[in-house]
């Protein structure tokens, strides 16, 4: 009897899911090793020699190879102050996070991305609690060490790394008043950046959808997950801010006005890296992973903004900061609330024809298909005229 197709597609599927299974359990359970370089464990650079030769003995024979010819193993990002261009190299945990989600035929795809979510919660609800651990504490030095974030650390509200009580503690760590001078900040038609991040922005979501998000199945009603506040926000700005994981990871409020809802919306935990985004024929990881939607009444306007906070592979929780809530009064360049590990996003969407994006960076976002280097509280644009 001739053997089913299907059942062959399946056999191959699952035996693919398993080793990317095993491959991140080994990430994981190696990054518990809190005295160990991040970068020689969940961080390692993907192209780096020692990850493809341990990848290598994990995957089944070819597949590495042929998911490797199609996909990059990195980012360029434009520093905005500089206007140079550098690489960053993925890390490891995502490579393997994107072979579980892109590899193989779409008939394979579909027969394991549920699988696919339920590993990818199960990892960061993993990392997540390991990392608020009194014990995890030990992974601060050299994760300080291994990002070079020493020179950063006199910006921080408590600058002594000991003084922090877990790994997830130090990870949120909160920035002193004024270390992030906000740029127009009397002016209440400049808004500014959300987030330290590497930034895209689109002067619709239309053409967000042209030069950055392929996935099929992202709409910004999907998005949000309402749909008049969809039409309302339909054909205007869009920004979107990575934050890698040596990020200062907290975002802040692009816009002066008031809190009128914040909606959660459950989700998967899909890698948010520019790769994933960029892909064409998978699923928009926006639209499926976890996350916090917030729209503010701009005090200019009047107009609402939408502002989603997305989280993302190994990220192990999305919190707001005391006092954010629906009716609160925030300020331009305000901190609005925190990841805890892992990379994440946030993106921000204005309604039509109110904000103007400074061109800089939508020529790095669209001509270049560049993120650019941001901080908080830099200017992104101004609006209305």
């Amino acid at each position: 009897m001739a053997e089913n197709p299907l059942t062959r597609t399946q056999s191959t599927s699952d035996a693919r899911f398993e080793a990317t299974e095993q491959a991140l359990e080994s990430i994981t359970d190696a990054a518990t090793q809190h005295a160990a370089d991040p970068k020689s464990t969940v961080h390692a650079p993907a192209h780096h020699d020692h990850s493809h030769a341990w990848l290598k003995r994990i995957f089944p024979q070819n597949s590495l190879e042929a998911w490797e010819a199609k996909m990059h193993m990195g980012n360029y990002v434009i520093d905005r102050q500089t206007s140079s261009k550098t690489f960053e190299a993925m890390s490891i945990y995502v490579r393997v996070g994107m072979h579980a989600l892109y590899y193989g035929s779409q008939q394979e795809k579909a027969l394991h991305w549920k699988r696919t979510q339920e590993l990818l919660e199960r990892q960061s609800r993993k990392m997540g609690a390991e990392y608020d651990k009194p014990e995890s504490k030990e992974h601060i030095p050299v994760f300080i060490e291994s990002f070079q974030l020493q020179p950063g650390l006199h910006e921080l509200k408590q600058p002594d790394p000991t003084q922090y009580r877990t790994f997830n503690e130090f990870f949120a760590r909160e920035l002193r008043e004024g270390t992030r001078p906000v740029e127009g900040e009397a002016d209440p038609k400049v808004v500014s950046s959300p987030a330290d991040c590497r930034l895209t922005a689109f002067e619709t979501v239309d053409q967000a959808t042209k030069y950055w998000i392929k996935g099929f199945g992202f709409t910004l009603e999907k998005l949000l997950g309402d749909a008049e506040l969809a039409r309302r926000l339909d054909g205007g700005a869009m920004v979107i801010a990575r934050l890698a994981p040596q990020d200062y990871h907290r975002w802040h409020s692009p816009v002066d006005g008031k809190v009128l809802s914040i909606t959660e919306i459950p989700g998967t935990y899909y890698t948010v890296n520019p790769q994933a985004i960029n892909e064409r024929g998978t699923l928009d990881v926006f639209c499926e992973n976890r996350r916090s939607v917030m729209t503010v009444q701009r005090s200019n306007t009047g107009s609402p903004v939408a502002i989603i906070a997305v989280g993302a592979m190994l990220v192990g929780s999305v919190k707001y900061n005391p006092g954010i809530e629906v009716g609160a009064q925030v300020r331009k360049g305000q901190c609005l609330g925190a990841f805890y590990y892992g990379g994440s996003t946030v993106i921000i969407v204005y309604p039509r024809g109110e904000v103007t994006l400074d061109r800089d960076l939508v020529k790095n976002s669209t001509d270049q298909g560049c993120e650019t280097l941001m901080k908080v509280g830099w200017r992104l644009g101004a609006g209305p005229a």
